[in-house]
């Protein structure tokens, strides 16, 4: 799928009242794929490769606090695997770090860099990309031990050559884009962000949402129905790839 450069960035974001925990039993809950051989990310990744039941969540942004600690809790309560896209400017990573340090540790939760304050990369001098890129890594690597490496996941999936170069100068060999998206990025309702996950959650998707507006927050546990009903395995990038 091809990057959607007119995704909107709410740079004020709503605070999510935190859901009701999910089950344990949900099926993001699986154990980690076994160790075996794994491919190298790609340049460009946009979806999973193979014909697996794995699902990739990939959530970006961070705006709202709340739903940082939401989706955090919901990971220790059910076991799912998700991969964050982080702007480290957010105060909501700074906040949870103490509930999601153990499990990036584990590497249940894996951190990717996703710029310092989240701007069109493309509009900016490589000098203030790179100082965009370096503050987020060590801010990661500060908070969290680790800088995200090799993936980055530009704003509003904008790049290009000169911006991949410059990324992968800091280690981020891997652009990391999606393969569907539950359409948050934008106000939407409960109803919608549940009736989204029905057609986003498939078999080697790389899923786009976002820790921004409060709905998030809600519909977790019916995500992870859905999760469970389709038998898909919730998976991080580096489950996948070596």
């Amino acid at each position: 799928m091809a990057p959607l450069t007119r995704r909107m960035f709410l740079g004020t974001c709503a605070l999510g009242a935190f859901a009701a925990r999910a089950s344990v039993a949900a099926a993001g809950a699986r154990p980690a794929p076994a160790p075996q051989a794994r491919p190298p990310a790609p340049n460009i990744l946009t979806r999973l490769p193979g014909d697996g039941n794995q699902l990739a969540l990939t959530v970006d942004d961070g705006c709202s606090t709340a739903d940082v600690t939401a989706l955090g809790r919901f990971c220790a309560d059910t076991g799912t695997r998700m991969t964050f896209f982080v702007n480290g400017i957010n105060p909501s990573w700074t906040v949870n770090a103490g509930l999601l340090r153990p499990m990036v540790a584990s590497g249940q939760i894996q951190m990717g860099n996703h710029t310092w304050s989240h701007p069109h990369i493309t509009t900016l001098t490589p000098a203030a990309l790179d100082r965009e890129i370096s503050r987020n890594a060590d801010f990661l690597r500060d908070t969290y031990g680790v800088d995200g490496t090799p993936y980055f996941r530009p704003p509003y999936g904008s790049h290009d050559a000169a911006t991949d170069r410059i990324a992968a100068a800091h280690g981020y060999t891997t652009i990391a884009m999606w393969s569907a998206e539950v359409g948050d990025s934008r106000p939407i309702d409960e109803a919608g962000l549940i009736a989204n996950a029905h057609g986003a959650f498939a078999p080697q998707q790389i899923v786009l949402a976002h820790a921004n507006l409060a709905p998030i927050s809600h519909v977790l546990p019916q995500w992870a129905g859905i999760i469970a009903a389709k038998g898909l395995t919730t998976v991080t990038l580096d489950d996948v790839f070596a």
